[in-house]
């Protein structure tokens, strides 16, 4: 009994010691260290005034027609086509591997 008493009571005499020293760390409060400049300069100078013109983009195009009812419907029946058939080869699929 004497072998495992030893180093238990030796271990927690180390445990001890060290929540004893880790308790000595600094206590100072975060929020003294932040001050209002470091936490607002960067939205002051996002709000800062622009004295650039706007320019306009030549790559921008207003004027382009949208999509037809006629090529969305297109587009839509390919999409179904396309659903159908991944369907029948999953069922295909599915007919082929035995059950247990």
């Amino acid at each position: 009994m004497t072998k495992i008493a030893t180093p238990l009571s030796t271990l927690t005499a180390l445990t001890a010691a060290a929540l004893l020293l880790a308790a000595c760390g600094s206590a100072d409060d975060a929020s003294t260290e932040a001050s209002a400049d470091t936490v607002e300069m960067p939205a002051d100078a996002a709000l800062a005034p622009v004295n650039e013109a706007p320019a306009a983009d030549p790559e921008a195009n207003a004027t382009d027609a949208p999509e037809t009812d006629a090529a969305a419907e297109a587009t839509a029946e390919t999409a179904a086509d396309a659903a159908a058939d991944v369907a029948a080869e999953a069922a295909a699929a599915a007919a082929d591997t035995p059950s247990e």
